[in-house]
């Protein structure tokens, strides 16, 4: 009904006296419903619009109405309860008008009324709605009245033509530089009512861009992370939210490129210079000598030491790295000192400079880079120990980041560095000492170094130091495989094997079973009472990085105490232990943190329940990282957050490695009841994918 038209309501039996007005009629002993407000009002979930703010709809939509009765109106049957009288029109293709009615059953006030629109309204046409309520009395002013406004929308059934990418950066089909560099991808689309771009690259979750105007293009910018074919999918969606056949863009990233300057510090035994791998060879300062010693299980022959002085310095005296752009700069470093500011590397000051180096914070000493006076700082340096440091600037995000040992570390901090001439400097810096210490493989990029570049750079590898398969003893010995100290077995051990010569179960119906070892041709059997097995003297150096693994299978379900696997005893109490803790049902590595009796302890644990003799056994490893300051538990190949603590200074254990017993008290206890095999001990701490080996008698790292 259009505004303005007037009706007289007459009930059966009585009849009212009825006021008009605007349109609107109500009895004058009841409250007309409350006009309907065009914040309530919405077209398939759109907001109510008209003219350039209309609707556009992919389907017809429902339309939909919040309608309220006044509180006041409190009548004892059907009092708040309303009905919705909407009403929809629009111009026929040969212009004539065409209108559609439609009324809901009253619900309460307050609740959402709709209306489904039928299938066949016709599609990119201007449709028109309003609503009023009636309570079944009385209605409100139709929602188009007054200060209210008709609602429009546009159903288009016509969905968005495929977008289009372009790129210089990542040229379609051609393999570019690189993992770490930022590129540029335009997106488009020939339809002119496209509002937004839906993308994915690979392995990246979808993200959105929209252009500046409907129908213009979006540029988006991408970090490659690792070397490979890459892709980029592509939706448009247009303004009714249909959206288009998605198109694929495929491109390769190339391998990120090397750095801008690299100088290994590995140069001859009284050289002047720093032979550069990439930019220029960095003149040495009297302070500084070559031929140092270089972290254990890196590629690195030697490094270069610095001893603190002014004159502790080197320099190429030119600037390594664009502080007005993206940047990294690294090194392996070892303080002789911590008590003082020191340098690892910098590049100008103040609002242009940028320093790697070591901060004293009240007692504890941090690494930090700071660029333009802003710092991220973070980790523990200590003396005498190697850490590799990595300080990197990334100017689309504005944020500078300090890696320590391969982990960030630190706050993320927002930094403006401005360009500066002045000369990159390895071991001096303004406002801080020279560096006291050895320095190698110093690197400065003009790019984003890649999380998985930074693990790599920061990787130790681990070697073996021993390896017992328990195949065979003789004199109460079983041999190390690379030839190495054996293990001694006490009373109550033995190695289980499979008699030569005896029967075959699978061809001998008669034939007696006998269980197989848990790997090869024998294992290690504990009763559980005196049995166990030594060497004399420590597997690992538990105040360094290490890495122990063992496979153990337990004779009883229910163990009625704790069972010990490995431990290595200091003077006054074990440095570890690996036990089965039969009251929680889970494997415990228990680290004290001194050597002292009754000293605390560091426990993380894995839930597993005891083998009971049967199956496989359980192949558990134990990793500290003492760069990181990280113990792990691993339970077959596996860890988490329960098994993982902070466990820093760990201290050197001067006793021999324990198998299947611990020490309690004054005495040893905690002797297991069950078999093991393939006792394995490494120098380092060992990474997660090569830990899935340990246990399964493949020698590696060797």
């Amino acid at each position: 009904m259009s505004n303005g038209v007037r009706r007289l309501a007459v009930g059966c039996s009585v009849a009212a006296v009825v006021t008009v007005t605007s349109g609107t009629a109500h009895a004058v002993d009841n409250l007309p419903p409350k006009q309907p407000l065009v914040q309530d009002l919405a077209s398939g979930g759109r907001p109510c619009g008209t003219g350039d703010d209309k609707a556009y709809v992919s389907e017809p939509p429902t339309l939909s109405a919040v309608l309220y009765d006044p509180e006041e109106d409190n009548q004892p049957s059907e009092a708040n309860r309303v009905s919705g009288e909407f009403e929809a029109w629009w111009a026929d293709s040969a212009g004539v008008e065409q209108r559609r009615t439609y009324t809901t059953v009253a619900s309460w006030s307050g609740t959402s009324q709709q209306w489904q629109m039928p299938e066949d309204i016709p599609a990119n046409t201007v449709v028109s709605w309003h609503i009023r309520a009636n309570d079944g009395k009385a209605t409100s002013a139709w929602s188009s009245e007054g200060e209210g406004a008709v609602c429009e929308f546009v159903y288009d059934d016509v969905s968005p033509e495929k977008a289009v990418v372009t790129s210089t950066d990542y040229p379609e089909g051609q393999l570019h530089d690189g993992v770490g560099v930022y590129g540029s991808f335009t997106l488009d689309s020939p339809s002119p009512d496209v509002v937004a771009y839906r993308y994915e690259f690979t392995g990246v979750p979808p993200a959105t861009a929209r252009p500046d105007e409907m129908g213009g293009p979006a540029t988006i910018r991408y970090l490659p992370l690792r070397e490979r074919p890459d892709s980029l999918s592509i939706t448009a969606i247009d303004r009714s939210g249909r959206g288009s056949e998605t198109t694929t863009y495929r491109f390769m990233v190339e391998e990120g490129r090397a750095p801008a300057a690299h100088w290994k510090l590995a140069d001859a035994a009284g050289s002047t210079n720093a032979d550069a791998e990439t930019g220029t060879d960095a003149r040495a300062g009297s302070g500084v000598t070559f031929a140092g010693a270089a972290p254990d299980g890196t590629d690195l022959a030697a490094t270069a030491r610095f001893d603190g002085s002014d004159q502790a310095f080197l320099t190429p005296d030119t600037p390594a790295v664009d502080t007005d752009g993206t940047f990294a700069v690294s090194a392996w470093v070892r303080p002789d000192r911590t008590d003082r500011d020191m340098t690892v590397v910098s590049q100008g000051a103040g609002t242009t400079g940028v320093t790697l180096g070591l901060r004293t914070r009240d007692t504890s000493p941090v690494w930090s880079f700071t660029v333009a006076g802003q710092e991220v700082s973070g980790g523990a340096p200590e003396t005498g120990e190697w850490a590799h440091v990595l300080g990197l600037y990334d100017a689309e995000t504005g944020l500078a980041q300090l890696y320590v040992n391969g982990h960030e570390t630190g706050t993320k901090t927002e930094a403006a560095p401005a360009a500066t001439s002045d000369a990159f400097r390895i071991g001096q810096g303004a406002g801080a000492s020279a560096w006291d210490g050895d320095i190698g493989d110093v690197r400065a990029y003009d790019r984003v170094v890649v999380p998985t570049e930074i693990t790599a750079l920061a990787y130790q590898r681990g070697h073996s130091l021993a390896r017992w398969s328990l195949e065979t003893a003789s004199d109460g010995t079983s041999p190390e495989q690379g030839g190495g100290a054996p293990l001694k077995l006490g009373g109550g051990a033995s190695i289980y094997r499979i008699p030569d010569g005896s029967c075959d179960p699978n061809l001998d119906p008669d034939c007696p079973y006998q269980p197989e070892p848990l790997l090869g041709d024998g294992h290690l059997q504990l009763d559980g009472e005196t049995g166990y097995a030594a060497t004399e003297q420590p597997a690992v150096d538990t105040s360094d990085s290490f890495t122990i693994g063992v496979v153990v299978r337990l004779a009883d379900s229910e163990p009625d105490h704790p069972m010990t696997v490995l431990s290595q005893a200091g003077e006054h109490t074990d440095a570890f232990k690996v036990r089965y803790e039969p009251s929680e049902h889970a494997w415990q590595l228990v680290m004290p943190e001194k050597d002292e009796a009754g000293a605390p302890e560091t426990v993380v644990a894995q839930t597993e329940m005891a083998g009971g003799g049967q199956g496989p056994g359980s192949r558990i490893a134990v990793v500290y990282d003492d760069a990181t300051d990280k113990i792990q538990l691993y339970v077959n190949s596996s860890t988490n957050a329960g098994a993982t603590a902070h466990f820093p200074n760990g201290w050197h254990s001067s006793g021999p490695l324990q198998v299947g017993r611990a020490q309690v008290g004054n005495g040893w206890g905690e002797y297991l009841h069950g078999d093991v095999d393939e006792v394995q001990a490494f120098h380092g701490a060992l990474r997660a994918s090569d830990i899935s080996f340990l246990g399964t008698g493949v020698p590696f790292l060797e």
